[in-house]
């Protein structure tokens, strides 16, 4: 379940940059007033540890149990 959390907050984060790359439109920001909204941080935040924790998908086993 901490896997899909971290993997939903981390395609927001990715779909969020993407904005900002290809509109300069920071959609976070937008949403909770600002960049530097607490609220905003929060988010950034969250999606930042999102993405960490997702660097362990890469070296984790694969096992799927059939039954």
């Amino acid at each position: 379940m901490l896997d899909m959390i971290a993997l939903i907050l981390a395609i927001v984060g990715g779909l969020n940059w993407g904005l900002i790359g290809l509109f300069q439109f920071d959609l976070v920001a937008w949403i909770f007033g600002g960049q530097d909204a607490l609220l905003s941080r929060v988010i950034y935040t969250l999606v930042g540890v999102a993405a960490v924790w997702c660097i362990s998908l890469f070296f984790r086993r694969n096992d799927i149990i059939d039954k």
